[in-house]
């Protein structure tokens, strides 16, 4: 995970919290805690980085729309981040 973007690790959390979300859905989601409109050239290209690294799958609900669920791997990574964070943050 130290390799990604914090945009990135956002797109983690929110797809971790959802079941099965389509890109519109983690756009909205993500819109809301920005407080500002996130582009379709910012979003998919983050998304498919985390599909390439083995963290996200993306699968097909119809022809127009995908959707998107953490892998194994992405799960361990995320509560790996988690507990590191837990060490320096207690709230």
């Amino acid at each position: 995970m130290y390799d990604l973007t914090g945009f990135q690790r956002d797109l983690l959390y929110v797809i971790a919290g959802e079941e099965e979300p389509h890109g519109l859905a983690i756009k909205e989601e993500l819109e809301q805690y920005y407080e500002k409109e996130i582009h379709h050239g910012r979003l998919y290209p983050n998304l498919d980085t985390l599909v390439d690294k083995g963290l996200v799958e993306k699968g097909r609900r119809d022809r127009r729309t995908n959707f998107y669920t953490l892998t194994r791997r992405g799960r361990r990574e995320l509560e790996a981040r988690r507990e590191w964070e837990a060490q320096y943050v207690d709230l």
